[in-house]
Formats: structure tokens, sequence, C-alpha cells
């Protein structure tokens, strides 16, 4: 048969006739009688007779013929005269062909790679260098996620070689087991820098007389053989050489007539696929070829084209491969079901464009191939179509076209059948009969690539992305939960494959990467907290002590372990930490210390009450309080070396949630409760160093909390002040409305967390014995406990909302003209304000708000508004004054809303200080009917700079 042919030349015997110079000469005197011995007919004598008088020269004529094969002795025969053959040209060709042939029988004694031989190795271990990788290093490449399953692919990514272009007369077709222990070490190595040395590889060239590979090869056999008989004659090695060739001939041709039709009958596809006599338009032979199978000879159907540019239909060439062997049947190169690809599409254009005729008899019309299985469609009772058809009656549709309904009905029977027998013999598992009855079917029609991908879903392992990739392309591209399923379910219904997977185990994935997954220890241990790492949620009343008897808590709340969720973000910003140290000229090998600065954030989330349903009542806001790391230092040579530094530190991206809990950010009770454990753990980590594994090596990290996330609201609850309607307005000093509106730049900031807790002891305890007018003058604010130690600093999102109310009140006094008439009534003062609200709706698109928000605080601070609201007001004096406010405004904003005002804002920040007491004078006298000693809080701009 073809298949056991070798893709070289056809020879079936190569081996054993190139290595003819070390085999017995016993051996040799009996081939040597098996050619004298060939038995000729008198026909074919007369025959051989006939050509030898004409000159011509057979390939079974020798020195000396048997008349008989009954072991009679020979009679002497002498032929005719003719030239020696290492003289002829003939000679000369075969004398190439041969070496040829002996070189590409060296290469298999060789590695592709490195050029070393086989026989150095013990187990003679070897690997083909085309085809599917083994099953040991899949498994290494489905573990490192790596997309290339094939050896092709694997040598060029790590060898730098390109076999697909490999030529078998030249190159070696299999590589040895070292070169396959390189790759495994490469993907191995954790770094992946294992890099095979270009240098060591072999550059194959073609065959020559003085060949290398040849001489090396032929001494090596040289070894291990019997040496060469010495009294054989050239005359014989020719007559034997011209023998073999013609045996070889013989062989190829019946061959590849015998090869064709078993291809032939493998494909056996007749019924499924198109002839080409079908074709409309007579075309070209060879055009007709280019567009058939090379195999069943039909028209090409789902065609795909192997590595050596052939092109056939999949279904035949898939059949061939598994019964033939893993070579191309037409140019017998090596080919794998792993390396069939899709043709280019502009063939593919021209192939569905073909004009074919129908096959029924009753229709007489020419469709494009492309709408060919639409046009069948209609010829539901015609056996020549192809097309199943229903014998009980009226045509019915395919099974895959009905709706869901349908196709139930229809499998209803078989479905009972089917629960039977998974009853009986599954235990009652229908899925896994089901799947494996299409697994079977699968393979039974060689569709081995669907089928690898059902049996790697049945084994739980997916054929698509990653989990952990999935989540990554959810999180990367900023994908909520129900716009990433839309993905999910559109590809999968596209391209029938399951290429992103379901959110469920994205969920699961998800619970690997959250805090709590990584090994460290803190130096000394922390106080009060449990040393284990693996921690991931847990509740957030968890660690609370025992002593807060105070607060009954009822409520919910999630958090993180503040130490797990520090170093998971440490971990997560390992590659940025180790770029950033050899950025600085420093060794990777640095222990450290390193300190880190953490900025702490706390906000209300507002309402997340439940609009429908009915579930269990939860208070209806929410608190989450979160961390963002600012900057890495390290001390090197007396100095402290920048490492790392936030480039945007009021970004969401880059907030870490630590808390999350349903409550009132005004109840402080219940937020002294949730957030008491957590401060603990902060506390104890002030006064302990972290011991972590970064980079392969133990690094030591120290850490400063800034607590400058916070709202004024929030500085107000944590650290026991009065609320916003207090006489003491600012939270970094002791500063009173009034004070205030007289100067917004000079006042020293004196309050801290250890003095407002001194003034909540004197406010418990009142040991003067004061009043309470007295008291709350002595304690400047100070009413509760505080909790938590913070730095607190000007909140830009809230100060815009709180300036935007304090201009939108001035605009409506300003209507009502207050500076004349400051004793104006409840219903003038709604009528101003409506005024203002309709012509802000006409002019600048502002629709009427029950409360200010951000959106309608930025669009509201600016010169066209106060031009607006100036159409309303008939004096131009106060236009004037309200202008120059609103510009001196718009000129300090920037500075509270950069992050780095010195860097981002110079000019502005120069001339902050002229522009905040410019500000004040002008609210302390043109309208001072609003502040006279009652100055908003919001309007404090001088205070928190």
């Amino acid at each position: 048969m073809a298949a056991s042919f070798p893709p070289t030349l056809g020879l079936s015997s190569a081996p054993d006739e190139i290595q003819h110079p070390h085999i017995k000469f016993s051996e040799w005197k009996f081939k040597l009688f098996r050619v004298r011995s060939f038995e000729k007919t008198p026909e074919e004598a007369q025959k051989e007779k006939k050509d030898s008088s004409e000159g011509k020269s057979s390939l079974e004529q020798s020195p000396a013929v048997l008349d008989k094969a009954d072991g009679q002795k020979p009679v002497q025969t002498h032929p005719m005269l003719k030239p020696h053959p290492k003289f002829s040209k003939k000679f000369h060709d075969d004398g190439k062909a041969r070496g040829k042939a002996i070189h590409q029988a060296n290469l298999r004694y060789l590695c592709r790679i490195c050029g070393n031989s086989f026989k150095t190795d013990e187990h003679n271990r070897r690997y083909p260098v085309h085809g599917p990788v083994d099953g040991k290093t899949l498994g290494l490449l489905r573990k490192k996620e790596k997309r290339a399953t094939s050896w092709p692919d694997l040598i060029a990514k790590v060898f730098r070689i390109n076999v697909k272009a490999d030529v078998d007369l030249i190159h070696p077709t299999e590589f040895c087991h070292n070169c396959w222990s390189v790759m495994h070490r490469k993907f191995s190595s954790a770094l992946g820098e294992v890099y095979f040395p270009r240098k060591a590889t072999v550059e194959w060239h073609p065959h020559t007389p003085s060949c290398d590979i040849c001489n090396t090869v032929r001494q090596g056999l040289k070894r291990k053989s019997l040496q060469p008989n010495l009294q054989l004659s050239k005359k014989l090695k020719t007559v034997l050489n011209h023998a073999r060739q013609a045996r070889q001939r013989k062989r190829r041709a019946q061959a590849r007539i015998s090869s064709k039709d078993i291809m032939k009958k493998t494909a056996n596809c007749s019924k499924i696929h198109l002839s080409t006599k079908l074709l409309a338009v007579d075309f070209p032979e060879h055009f007709v070829k280019s567009i058939s199978c090379q195999i069943c000879e039909h028209i090409l159907a789902d065609p795909v084209e192997t590595s050596c540019k052939h092109v056939f239909c999949r279904v035949c060439i898939i059949r061939c491969l598994k019964v033939m062997g893993s070579y191309c049947p037409s140019c017998r190169y090596p080919c794998f079901p792993t390396d069939l690809e899709s043709p280019v599409k502009s063939f593919l254009s021209i192939l569905n464009s073909l004009m074919v005729k129908c096959p029924a008899q009753e229709c007489n019309e020419v469709v494009s191939l492309e709408k060919y299985n639409h046009h069948i469609s209609s010829h539901k009772e015609s056996k020549e179509t192809f097309v199943h058809i229903n014998k009980g009656g009226r045509p019915r549709q395919h099974l895959l076209s009905l709706t869901r309904r349908a196709q139930k009905h229809r499998l209803r029977e078989l479905k009972l059948q089917v629960k039977a027998f998974a009853d009986k013999e599954e235990g009652g598992d229908v899925k896994s009969v089901c799947m494996t009855l299409f697994l079977l079917a699968l393979r039974a029609r060689n569709e081995h690539r669907q089928a690898d991908e059902l049996e790697a879903i049945m084994q739980g392992r997916g054929s698509g992305l990653q989990p952990a990739v999935c989540l990554a392309i959810r999180v990367n591209t900023f994908l909520s939960c129900s716009q990433y399923h839309k993905m999910y379910r559109t590809v999968k219904a596209i391209t029938g494959r399951q290429i992103f997977q379901p959110l469920h185990a994205l969920r699961n994935a998800e619970k690997v990467l959250l805090p709590g997954y990584h090994h460290f220890e803190w130096q000394p241990p922390l106080k009060n907290v449990s040393s284990r790492t693996d921690v991931g949620i847990i509740d957030g009343l968890s660690g609370l002590s025992s002593s807060v008897d105070d607060y009954p808590v009822d409520t919910i709340a999630k958090r993180f372990r503040y130490d797990s969720a520090l170093v998971s973000a440490l971990m997560d910003m390992e590659e940025d930490i180790l770029e950033g140290m050899k950025s600085q000229d420093l060794e990777d090998y640095l222990n450290g210390p390193f300190t880190v600065v953490v900025k702490e954030s706390c906000d209300g989330m507002g309402d997340v009450s439940e609009k429908h349903g009915s579930g269990p009542v939860v208070p209806e806001k929410a608190v989450r309080f979160s961390f963002t790391i600012m900057k890495i230092t390290i001390a090197h040579n007396s100095q402290n070396v920048k490492v790392f530094e936030e480039a945007k530190p009021n970004s969401e991206l880059c907030c870490k949630p630590l808390c999350l809990m349903l409550a009132d950010e005004s109840d402080h009770e219940t937020l002294t409760a949730i957030l008491s454990p957590l401060i603990a753990e902060r506390e104890a980590m002030k006064s302990s160093e972290l011991m972590l594994e970064m980079g392969g090596i133990l690094r030591t990290f120290k850490f400063i909390f800034r607590g400058t996330g916070y709202d004024e609201k929030l500085v107000r609850e944590v650290e026991g002040l009065e609320a916003s309607g207090s006489v003491y307005i600012c939270t970094l000093c002791d500063a009173t409305r009034l004070e205030a509106s007289q100067n917004l730049v000079f006042h020293s900031i004196t309050r801290s967390h250890a003095e407002n807790l001194e003034r909540y002891e004197v406010w418990r305890s009142n040991p003067y014995h004061e009043s309470v007018e007295e008291l709350r003058d002595r304690v400047k604010g100070v009413s509760a406990k505080p909790f938590i130690e913070t730095v607190p600093s000007i909140d830009a999102l809230h100060c815009d909302i709180g300036n935007a109310a304090e201009f939108y009140k001035i605009f409506q006094l300003e209507i009502g003209e207050v500076y004349k008439n400051p004793n104006a009534s409840k219903e003038e003062r709604k009528r101003w304000q409506a005024t203002l609200d309709k012509h802000l709706r006409k002019k600048m698109n502002l629709k009427p708000i029950m409360r200010m928000n951000g959106n309608f605080a930025r669009k509201l601070m600016t010169k066209e508004t106060v031009d607006a609201v100036c159409e309303l007001i008939p004096s131009e004096e106060r236009h004037e004054a309200l202008r120059e406010l609103m510009d001196l405004y718009l000129k300090m904003k920037p500075v509270w809303r950069s992050s780095c005002p010195a860097k981002e804002c110079p000019e502005s920040l120069c001339q902050y200080s002229f522009n905040s007491q410019r500000f004040a004078e002008l609210l302390s006298t043109k309208f001072k009917y609003r502040y006279c000693g009652l100055l908003n809080r919001n309007v404090r701009i001088g205070n928190n700079g």
C-alpha cells in the first residue's frame, strides 16, 4: 500500500540496499542468483533478442542466465559490446539520485535542530518536527496559557527556526530529546529567560559529492557493522542498481494507481459533494482542477489548505489522514490535522461565485455555489439534491432549523429512551449520556476538533479562554456584568464555540484574586490579629471588641482584613516596584525597608435602597472605606529614593475597597462600631514591619497612613465634631462663622486628634461645672468621642457643591434686591427662586433640581450663568460685584481641584492668597446682608487652603 511508503522517494527497502558494502558475501551471492534466475518465456526471450539487435539495453539482461529454474548449470552467454557504465550519462544520473537517496536516509539519524546523532541517546528518544505536540508538552503549555499546540510553532518560538518550509531531501524530520528538554526549560522557567543559543542550531544544505553528513554517518555505521567485502566487482554493482531501480519504478507506478483508488474509497463523498460536471460553464481543464478536491475530484466543499499549499475538502483530507497516514496525498509532505488552514478569502470568493446546475431532474436553474444550499431546500422530494426526505407525508424541516419547543416535541420519544437508559445504567445522569453520544458522533465523522472541544468541556477544562483572562478583559474594558454576559452570548451564538467563560466561572476566578492568598509575616506580630494569611472576605464586625457595648449594631457589613488587603495591593504592583528600582539604578536584591504611604478614604454612597421586591429590611444608605497606595520609597545611601508614585491619586482605578457597610455616615455609633476593628488593625501595623517575598527576595515594608480622603461631613463624625450647623465651622482650627467672614486666610491649625480626645473628656466630665454655653465655647464644638485619627483636607467635589449652593442662594437674593429690603416674605423668596429656575432653564438649559448635585454645580459656576442672571438684576453696580465674585472663584478653583497645585497650576497658587482676601472682602461688604455673622460652612476656601 502507498500508506507504508515514507515521504522520501517511495523506497520501501532503501535502508537495506543502501548499506550493500557491509552485507555478507553469501547474501550478495543469493541476490545475484535471484537476478540471474529470472524466468523468461520464449516470447520474452525473442523480444529481448530483438531489443539487443536494435542496440537497446535491458535491465533484466545479465552476463549469465539460467536456462531453467531447476538448478541446472548455467550456460554462459556473451552479450553485445557496449561502453563501460561509468562512461555513460545514465550512470552518472543514477549515481546522483543514489547519492541523494543515501543522503536522505542518513538524515534520519540526525537531529533537525542541533545536528547531533540519535545514537548518542541511550533510550533513542526522538520527536517529529511536524505535527501536534506530545501530551506532556501540551499539559505544560495549557498550564502556562500558551496558544501553540504544534511542534513547528514551538520550534519557531524557542529556536527561531521555520521548519514549515523544510524539504526532506535537505532537512531531517525529527529532533532529539536534548532539544525537547530545552523547550521544557524555556516554558517552565518563571521568568522565561532560558533560550537556546542561535549559533548552536545547524544550517542544512543540499547533498554534494563531498557531503559531511554522509561521511559522518557512514563512519559511525562502519564502527557497528562488518567490514565491506572487497571481492565484489563494479559490474555486479551496476547490474544490481539497474535491477533495483526498475523494481522501484514499477512499484511506484502501481502505488500511484492503487493509492488514488484507495483515497477515493476512503473519502466516499459521492453522495455529499458536487461533481465538476455540474459546472454551468465549460472552464479550462487546469482551472477545473484548481477548484476541485485532489482526492475525490469533486468541487471543493468546505476547503482547507495544507502547509504545502494543496487544497482539499475538509472531510476528504481528514478521512485520508486518518486512514492513509499523516502525509499530504499529493506530494507526500508531512501533514497533520492541526496544520489545516482556511484558504485566502479571494480564492473562497471565486469558489463561491461559480455557477452550478441544479441536479434535480425537474429543475433547470443555474445558481451560484454560495446559494446552492438555500436553493435545494425547495426540492424536498428529490433524491438528487441529497436533502433529508420525510416519507410520512408533508416535507419536514431540518431539526436544527426548528424552534426549541418544536425540537423538544420531535425528540420526545428519543428523550424518554435516553432517560430510561440513564436511569438504568448511569444513575440518572442524562447529561453525560447525551454528551457522550454527541462525542461519539463527532469522532465517527472525523470531526476531531469539535470533539476535542466537547471533551474538554465535559472534563471541566473548557476550550476557550481561561476564566482569569476573561475576568481581566471584563475589568480592563470597564464592562459591567450584564454587558459582559451579552458579549459572551453573542460570541457563542455567532462562532458556535464557548470562547469566553460564563459569569459564574469569572466569580470563582475572582475569589482566588481577592486579598488573603499571599504568604506574609509581621515582625513583631500584630496585636490581637491572627497570623493566618489565607483570609478572604470576612464579616464587617469581625474583631469587634466586647467592651464596645454602647453601640447596638444591627446592620450588614463586609470587609477584608487590612493587612491582607495591603499585601494584595503590593503584589499587584510588584512589576511597577521592580521597574521603579531599575529606573533608579537600584539592585533588584535590595530587601528594604520600603516605606509605603497609604491614603485612606471613606465616604457615603448615597441611597442604595431596593425599590422593588420584598427583600430583607436593610438601611437605605451605604458607606465605603477604601485606601490608595500613594508613594513607595526606599532608604539607600542615606537618601529616600522614590520607586513608585501614583500618577492619578484621585482616580477610582487606584482605589482599593476595604470595607462596605449598609449604614448612614451620620450614624456615629454604627460607624464607630464597624470601623473600630479596622482602625485597631491599622494602629497595630504602625508599630510593625511587613515581611513579604517580592521578586523572589524577602523584603521589608513599613506603612504610613494618611487619612486625607474624607469629606467634611465624615470628618466631623469620626473626629467627634458638631455637625455643619455648629458655630465652629472649620475642621482644622477653632474659627467661628463671624471670624471666617472677616478673614478667610489667617487661621492657625490647632486642632488634632489628641486634642479632640481631651476636649471630649472635658465635655463628658465638665470638671469646671460650667453652663452649656460656656462648656461648648471651651471644647470648641467637640461633642462625641473621636475614633479615627485624620489629616483632613478639602474635598473638591463637596466644595464645588457647597459653593454652588451658596451662589444659587445669592442669585435669588440679588434678583429680589435684598440689599435694599432685607425683610422680604417667604412667598416672595419662593417667587424669586421660581423666576431664577425658569430663566436658567431657558438660557442655560439647567433643569430645576430638588437637591444640589455635582453636575448642576459645575454648570452653574460659570461666567455664562452670571451673565444670564444679570439680565434679571436691574442695578449695574450689582452686576459688577457678581461678575467679580464669580471671576475670583474660578481663579481659585484649580488650586483645590488639582492633586499637586505646585506642579499643575503654580501661577494660580501664587495668586491664591490675594484672591482669597479679595473674595472675603467682597462677601463682608457687598454681600454683608448674607454674611453678617452667619457665614455658611461651604464658603471656607481660605480656611482649608
